[in-house]
C-alpha cells in the first residue's frame, strides 16, 4: 500500500549536498571502462611473462 502513495515526481528533487558533476561523453566511457583496464591487464600479463621467461645459460628441466 506504501507503494501506491509514493510519487516518481519525489525523485527529481535534489537532495542536501548533491552536485552531480557534467556527464562522460562516449569517448571519456570507453577510455575509463574499456581501454584503461585492458591497458592494466596488458601491462601485468607483460611483467609475468616476462618473469616466468628462462634465462640465458640456465638448464631447462
Amino acid at each position: 500500500m506504501t507503494l501506491l502513495l509514493t510519487s516518481p515526481a519525489l525523485a527529481l528533487t535534489r537532495d542536501d549536498g548533491d552536485d552531480p558533476g557534467h556527464g562522460l561523453s562516449v569517448a571519456e566511457t570507453l577510455g575509463l571502462y574499456v581501454f584503461t583496464p585492458l591497458a592494466i591487464f596488458l601491462i601485468i600479463a607483460g611483467l609475468v611473462s616476462l618473469g616466468s621467461r628462462p634465462r640465458k645459460g640456465q638448464k631447462q628441466g
